[in-house]
């Protein structure tokens, strides 16, 4: 028998409790239809079963992957599934010749196509490379704040820092050459998290110039990632060409920007709303090392994962899933589970101690793990330090239910804006 499916709402994705809490509890996984869209899906939420989830290769992510038609013949009834939805309100406003620059993210593949697409972003994403993006990470986030704090009004850490600061670690990671970059940037803006009315407009700047990129540093290779791509190539591999470079720029910009400006407004605002452990961070500025990987469990950004589908029947979690039948890992919940951190899971605490590990999944877990986070956590400390541990004045410029957030399909809530006085 087929049970109703849980209509869930942003409120209820962002909730670390709430019915997650319900949802741990039951022997079999729900069945739950998340916020905007149609089709249910399996929300895994328990922490040791999302961590597994990532890992199974019964559970796909490409649904072309699989022998028939999704959920044909299986009686799951699924024609469609949550990540087509997404897609198409993702790339439906844009140029037909466009969207395979921006369908390419390689939460989509799987086994040997996704390996094959991560292993040159992989091999150019060194430790050394981001190590060496500190000090101009450090430079860029003072500059940005200086002129923040002379003014007599609150600043938005959100609109005027978090997201120009994370825009120009990309444009300074990819290449872009400093005589571009104010356009470049601009380009980015109006794409990644401006208004909407100059979406294409950026897209197809970024792309030209991504081209132009391209054959520059064929002819004359500098140090930077795009140089690292075009002249990394194996014994073996194929080259990477235009269209992939352009791609995993892409990717770049979509994963690199918005993602982290947003965790970066909502850290912050996590800190402001404890002010208890804003104090200890600020008394015992030593515990930085442990508040970046407390936040990012706390918050999980991105609440929900990828989609995945089951390759064939088979019971995972106690549930019998059936070939083709989507299935969503619920990143917040396990990082909120009480059987993994305890009593009170949902007390931000910077002095947590973890065990091996990043201590969390709000970065994945198995071949998907993000390749950003070593700069993730790095952008973060760096912020931290500068926003709440050298300006010991700096307070939310607002009151706290004058905050304004809005959501996405499939999402809880972000904030628009964080009004800050520096």
């Amino acid at each position: 028998m087929t049970t109703t499916p849980v209509q869930l709402t942003p409120e209820d994705i962002e909730n670390p409790a709430g019915a997650y809490a319900r949802f741990r509890g039951q022997a079999e996984l729900p069945r739950v239809t998340l916020p905007g869209l149609d089709t249910p899906v399996r929300l895994v939420t328990r922490y040791a079963d999302v961590k597994a989830a990532l890992t199974e290769p019964r559970l796909l992510r490409d649904r072309t992957g699989l022998a028939g038609p999704a959920g044909a013949g299986t009686g799951t009834g699924v024609e469609s599934d949550p990540q087509d939805e997404l897609l198409a309100a993702a790339l439906g406003t844009f140029p037909a010749e466009y969207v395979p620059y921006l369908s390419g993210h390689l939460a989509l593949f799987d086994g040997e196509e996704h390996a094959r697409r991560r292993a040159p972003l992989t091999r150019a994403f060194t430790a050394r490379r981001i190590t060496a993006l500190r000090g101009f990470v450090e430079r860029t986030a003072a500059e940005l704040l200086a002129g923040l704090a002379a003014r007599d009004e609150p600043a938005d850490l959100l609109g005027e820092f978090a997201y120009p600061l994370t825009t120009q670690v990309i444009c300074e990671l990819v290449g872009v050459e400093e005589e571009d970059r104010a356009r470049v940037c601009d380009w980015i803006r109006d794409f990644a998290y401006g208004d909407g009315s100059r979406t294409v407009e950026g897209l197809v700047g970024i792309v030209e110039h991504v081209k132009q990129l391209v054959a520059r540093r064929r002819a004359e290779p500098t140090e930077d990632l795009v140089s690292a791509l075009v002249h990394g190539t194996r014994e073996g591999e194929q080259p990477l060409d235009e269209d992939d470079v352009v791609t995993i720029v892409f990717l770049l910009i979509n994963t690199g920007i918005t993602p982290p400006a947003l965790f970066l407004a909502h850290g912050l605002l996590a800190l402001f709303d404890h002010p208890d452990q804003l104090d200890r961070l600020r008394t015992e500025p030593r515990l930085l090392e442990r508040a970046v990987p407390e936040l990012l469990r706390y918050i999980s950004l991105v609440r929900i994962g990828a989609t995945l589908y089951a390759a064939e029947d088979f019971e995972f979690a106690g549930t019998a899933l059936r070939t083709g039948e989507p299935v969503t890992v619920a990143l917040l919940a396990a990082d909120h589970d009480p059987r993994e951190y305890g009593e009170a899971p949902e007390r931000l605490d910077i002095a947590r101690e973890f065990g091996r590990g990043d201590g969390h999944l709000a970065f994945g877990h198995g071949a998907h793990y993000c390749l950003g986070a070593a700069l993730g956590r790095l952008v973060t400390s760096v912020v931290l330090d500068q926003v709440l541990i050298r300006r010991p004045e700096a307070a939310l410029g607002v009151a706290r239910d004058e905050l304004e957030f809005g959501h996405w399909p499939a999402d809880g809530f972000h904030l628009l804006r964080l009004p800050v006085r520096l």
